[in-house]
């Protein structure tokens, strides 16, 4: 079905509802070093648990000497991304439809939320290409049993935000977890300034 209203001229704002296409904004408290500065991209949130992935942290792997047949559709820079400490020995993609298009006869793409689309690795790169104007492949995901998140989110250690599809496959040379919280409504704004290293503060 299409939507009158494209997701990428909206200002995400904060939503506190975790439902798929959430971002996952790690607090300034939590300094696990798996989240810490992190933004997740929830795919999933049912009765079953969550599952997102850490879109903020490229590895050093190439996507060519990994699945070269994909590389050629990869978004800059065009590395495997660690989406989180679960499974590190699979690989998910995630991938942004052009504007107007329909998954309906595209196979191999699964629409997770506005124009953001799961893509089948196993399905034919030159059948897809057409479709999308962009894509992130991930090592791994972040994943929460039932219960589990929500009580990560009492303790504050994640604010919830709508996602915007650049930030999913926008470039990896910006600081994705300042970039997202500076778009929010103060006095979540505020917090894109808080150093890396709170001890040069």
């Amino acid at each position: 079905m299409a939507h009158a209203e494209d997701p990428e001229d909206r200002t995400a704002t904060p939503d506190h509802a975790v439902r798929p296409g959430s971002l996952l904004i790690s607090s300034t408290e939590l300094v696990e070093p798996t989240f810490r500065r992190t933004v997740v991209y929830v795919i999933e949130h049912n009765d079953a648990g969550s599952l997102g992935v850490v879109l903020n942290r490229p590895s050093d792997t190439a996507v060519h000497d990994v699945l070269p047949q994909w590389a050629p559709l990869t978004s800059a820079p065009k590395a495997l991304h660690v989406g989180g400490p679960v499974k590190r020995d699979s690989a998910l993609c995630l991938a942004t439809l052009r504007p107007g298009v329909s998954t309906e006869n595209v196979p191999g793409l699964r629409r997770v939320d506005g124009r953001v689309v799961m893509v089948d690795l196993d399905s034919d790169p030159s059948v897809i290409a057409s479709s999308i104007d962009g894509m992130r492949i991930f090592a791994g995901y972040s994943g929460w049993t039932l219960g589990q998140l929500e009580g990560e989110l009492e303790r504050d250690d994640w604010m919830v935000v709508s996602a915007l599809p650049t930030d999913v496959v926008g470039s990896g040379r910006v600081d994705l977890w300042a970039r997202v919280l500076r778009r929010q409504p103060m006095p979540l704004a505020m917090l894109a300034t808080h150093p890396l290293d709170t001890s040069t503060n």
